[in-house]
């Protein structure tokens, strides 16, 4: 009897035990039911905007939207500077650092676009805690696509624009270049940057983990394009002029020279050139020193080409008229102790005479005869020593003496071309003034589409009396200093300049560098374009301007009279002598400076 009691109990508490269990599942499922209606609750109504910003964050990406370049483009509508669709190619260290082995092949294929692998692999592990590095940027798109085509773990692409210049290094000083992120770097893409860029836009995009785009979500905004640029060069006329320009510096193992060439009547920048140049489609070969656009950054001393100014102040201040004489016996004068000389004695001569010879004598006689106001007030109207104003980034304004005493050394040398210094631009825009007549006109390199106005700084008699003897100067009959400058046909007027080279190292002019100087315009009858050149240090028995810088002129001259279809304006065309341009002619220099 002791030993059944606690088996029956024993029996019952066995039927019990189901019921304590299913009991305590239940529980435990309600449990899970009320926690899971909890979380559903906070992720779909209290902490949904939390939760969903959380979730952008990581798929949602805002990414820029490119917008490209205005196009510069020439006054024929020809471009001079395009905007082309390129890719970027980029990576994500952290992402291609998962991926070791197929380094072998991306390697190799970045060696392709001229990467040095060692050098780049260096990159990647140096910036192995970032999420972006460029590879390479403005890639051509079928090259980009090689690598792409690998499909390297975090190797990706953007489409962004690369600057593409047709001409070369035709127009680069002109027209400048653009640095890696499209900003304006040098010439008028530096100038007109805020006109030229575009502005960005911006579109929302959902990105898997790798961050390849699944689908665009939204635009933002809209990438706005650039606005176009219209300048006032001639594209047929800047090749013309930059292949002469580049065969005489060539030719003269010339350390560099310059050619401007102006329509006379707008005062538009029809070409410019500079030499050396550099080629901006391809940045590797970029030289900083070549970038320089010389016609207008660059400082000379203008030597015989100011001659122009003396007669003109001469015939302004009343001391001398066209029939007027001067002595130049025995062809040199002493000055304090400064002896300057002509190549020759040219005894007594007129005006013309001291601008057909170029005779530094008779320019300084003229210089001491009536002081130094008159030449600067002519200097100083001209734009001698003030800004031109063509908004071209580095232009030089010039340089005029300012002495509170004036020796007869400094007067005498100003007459002939010394002690003051100019760019080629501003002797050009000077020698426009005598192309129209004695109007001042300003310097434009945008397109005009309307007249333009100027302002008179010459009296217009005076003007046509040294026009007259500026055409001495080519005439072959008269035996100038710049016969080679002569076209058939047309009639030229000009004038011929061969100054030192002042060597700051040494402190003075050092004989043996030259710059060789031509200024002029065609056809006097109508004057179409003002054209000056200038050949820096040429190599060679030659080195007078009538020698170098005026053969330049009448290339560029005779082109573009038929690019532009001037009509001729002279019937009969005299025979050219070349025996009248001896080792004399084309020289026009002083001595003992």
């Amino acid at each position: 009897m002791t030993s059944a009691l606690p088996r029956n109990i024993k029996a019952r508490n066995n039927k019990q035990e189901p019921f304590w269990r299913l009991y305590f599942v239940f529980v435990v499922i309600l449990v899970l039911v009320g926690v899971l209606i909890w979380k559903i609750f906070s992720l779909q109504i209290s902490n949904n905007d939390f939760l969903q910003l959380q979730g952008n964050a990581r798929t949602v990406r805002n990414d820029v939207l490119d917008a490209h370049r205005g196009i510069i483009m020439d006054r024929n509508g020809e471009p001079l500077a395009i905007s082309t669709p390129v890719l970027s190619l980029w990576l994500n260290p952290k992402e291609v650092l998962q991926a070791p082995e197929r380094w072998p092949e991306f390697f190799e294929g970045i060696e392709k676009e001229g990467i040095n692998s060692e050098i780049f692999r260096n990159r990647i592990i140096a910036n192995a805690s970032r999420e972006f590095l460029y590879i390479k940027r403005r890639i051509p798109p079928a090259d980009a696509q090689k690598i792409l085509d690998l499909k390297i773990p975090g190797v990706y692409s953007r489409e962004e624009y690369r600057r593409y210049y047709p001409l070369g290094e035709v127009a680069a000083h002109i027209v400048g270049l653009t640095d890696a992120d499209d900003a304006g770097q040098e010439g008028l893409e530096l100038s007109y940057d805020d006109w030229l860029k575009g502005k960005p836009g911006s579109k929302q995009v959902l990105k898997d983990r790798r961050g390849g785009i699944i689908r665009d979500v939204k635009t933002i905004a809209v990438a706005e394009p650039g606005n176009n640029l219209e300048l006032s060069i001639d594209s047929r006329i800047q090749t013309l002029t930059y292949k002469a320009l580049k065969e005489e510096v060539t030719r003269r193992r010339a350390k560099s020279g310059t050619a401007i060439v102006l329509d006379a009547v707008t005062g538009e920048v029809l070409a410019m050139a500079s030499q050396p140049s550099y080629n901006p489609n391809n940045r590797a070969t970029v030289n900083k020193g070549e970038m320089r656009n010389r016609a207008i950054v660059d400082l000379l001393e203008p030597g015989s080409t100011v001659k122009t100014f003396t007669v003109t102040a001469a015939l302004e201040s009343g001391l001398f008229d066209t029939s007027s004489i001067i002595d130049t016996n025995p062809g040199s004068i002493r000055i304090d102790r400064t002896t300057i000389r002509d190549p020759v004695n040219y005894g007594l001569v007129s005006l013309e005479k001291i601008i057909t010879k170029s005779s530094q004598v008779g320019a300084s006689r003229l210089g001491l005869g009536m002081g130094e106001v008159p030449m600067l007030d002519v200097l100083s109207r001209v734009g001698f020593g003030q800004p031109i104003g063509s908004g071209f980034p580095g232009e030089a304004s010039g340089i005029l003496p300012s002495h509170e005493r004036w020796s007869k050394a400094d007067i005498a040398s100003m007459a002939y071309g010394y002690g003051f210094q100019v760019s080629p631009l501003q002797l050009a825009q000077a020698y426009m003034i005598y192309a129209n007549g004695g109007i001042k006109k300003p310097v434009s390199f945008l397109k005009h589409t309307q007249a333009v106005s100027g302002q008179r700084v010459v009296d217009e008699k005076i003007v046509r009396d040294v026009v007259s003897m500026l055409e001495t100067v080519v005439d072959p009959k008269k035996g100038g200093t710049g016969t080679r400058a002569y076209l058939p046909f047309y009639r030229v007027a000009g004038k011929t300049g061969t100054a030192w080279y002042y060597d700051v190292a040494k402190g003075g002019y050092d004989n043996q560098k030259y710059i060789s100087l031509f200024a002029g315009f065609i056809p006097v009858t109508e004057p179409r374009i003002v054209v000056v050149v200038t050949i820096n240090e040429p190599q060679g028995e030659e080195y007078g301007g009538g020698q170098i810088a005026a053969p330049v002129f009448a290339r560029i001259a005779a082109g573009a009279m038929r690019i532009l279809n001037v009509p001729p304006d002279q019937i009969t065309t005299p025979v050219l002598d070349l025996s009248l341009l001896d080792n004399t002619s084309g020289k026009d220099l002083g001595s003992g400076l």
